[in-house]
């Protein structure tokens, strides 16, 4: 399998946290304007918890547990796919960020990486992780979103929407199929109802839809041009984000 890298996300965020970590606690100017604003709402910063330091860690570790997810599911394809098959990372419009396009002869596939150590349960768009004990006592329960709110069926319906237009409308009308995956050993999948993308526990559940005979088959030239077109939406909704000259569509 061949692997392109359009942009890596999660290890920009994670320089910025750990940069934002080593720079240690705030100087004496913002601790007298963080003095000066809690005398202004009546001291109820007081009550926010964790502090600064303890979240700052926390985020680090969901990032770095998310590129750990992301990796192990990249190996798993690399060993199991050929080089007519290609990986595309960190690919971005302006829906959204989608964790790896998968391209292939059997299609263009969507896949979201969650690495949680959890028990998923899917609702339509409402995702919730269940955590137990090692005696099966249920202790930690919240709803799986990113910072927008978005679920992670979500995060990756509202780009691939944008995608699957984008390569319409310049002549290759492909569907581009959703897949979140559960990364970590000890993922389970619970109850799915009324299923927005298609989910599962491991990167077998991803390489058995990719073999199934019924996908649509795609040929060398189309692949190339899909392949072209992507990289280059992607690059210039990448530029948006920049100062810099946009480069055509």
């Amino acid at each position: 399998m061949r692997v392109i890298e359009l942009s890596n996300h999660p290890a920009d965020m994670l320089g910025d946290v750990s940069r934002q970590r080593a720079a240690g606690p705030p100087g004496p100017r913002r601790r007298w304007w963080t003095w000066l604003r809690r005398i202004f709402t009546g001291g109820r910063d007081q009550r926010r918890a964790p502090g600064p330091a303890a979240g700052t860690a926390d985020l680090e570790a969901k990032i770095r547990a998310g590129i750990e997810g992301e990796q192990h599911v990249a190996a798993d394809l690399g060993r199991a796919l050929d080089d007519d098959w290609t990986l595309l990372r960190g690919y971005r419009n302006r829906r959204g960020e989608i964790d790896d396009l998968l391209l292939g002869p059997r299609g263009l596939f969507a896949i979201e990486v969650k690495n949680l150590n959890a028990t998923v349960y899917v609702d339509g768009d409402r995702w919730r992780a269940d955590k137990y004990d090692n005696y099966g006592n249920l202790v930690e329960q919240h709803p799986i979103a990113d910072r927008k709110g978005r679920s992670p069926s979500e995060q990756v319906n509202e780009p691939a929407d944008d995608l699957e237009r984008f390569l319409g409308s310049r002549g290759q009308p492909v569907p581009v199929q959703r897949v979140v995956v559960l990364a970590h050993r000890r993922s389970r999948l619970g109850a799915v109802r009324r299923p927005t993308v298609l989910v599962g526990a491991s990167t077998g559940y991803l390489l058995a839809l990719i073999r199934d005979p019924a996908q649509r088959p795609l040929g060398q030239h189309q692949l190339m041009e899909i392949q072209r077109l992507i990289a280059r939406d992607h690059d210039f909704h990448n530029q948006r984000r920049r100062p810099a000259r946009r480069p055509p569509r």
